[in-house]
């Protein structure tokens, strides 16, 4: 099963992270968030502190670059097998930080990627 992280996880519907659980969820994937306020996206929790995670195989962002920088180390520890910046999230920096970890990364669409089977 592929575990998941949403960094940039949002409890309003009209958000893509929101979509992105959503989606997720459907295709039976474990996925759980973490946003700017505590809730649940069906049956996702989304907490606003970093939260210790074992497994992780995707983190998906949809932070705007100035407020990735306080996960950097958060996301390395959690070793994940790839980390997914959405549009808008691209960070030069953070990729950086990423390849000297040995961590790949891609600038993608999370609900592109599920839609056509290549997530």
């Amino acid at each position: 099963m592929i575990r998941t992280l949403v960094l940039g996880a949002s409890l309003d519907k009209t958000r893509y992270a929101h979509l992105a659980i959503r989606r997720l969820q459907s295709k039976d994937f474990w996925v759980v968030g973490i946003g700017s306020r505590t809730g649940m996206i069906g049956g996702t929790s989304i907490h606003t502190e970093k939260i210790p995670l074992k497994n992780i195989h995707t983190v998906s962002i949809y932070l705007n670059p100035d407020n990735q920088e306080e996960y950097y180390t958060y996301v390395i520890a959690l070793n994940p097998r790839r980390v997914i910046f959405n549009p808008g999230t691209e960070n030069p920096r953070f990729e950086g930080f990423l390849s000297r970890h040995k961590i790949p990364f891609e600038r993608s669409c999370t609900l592109v990627l599920i839609s056509t089977g290549q997530f």
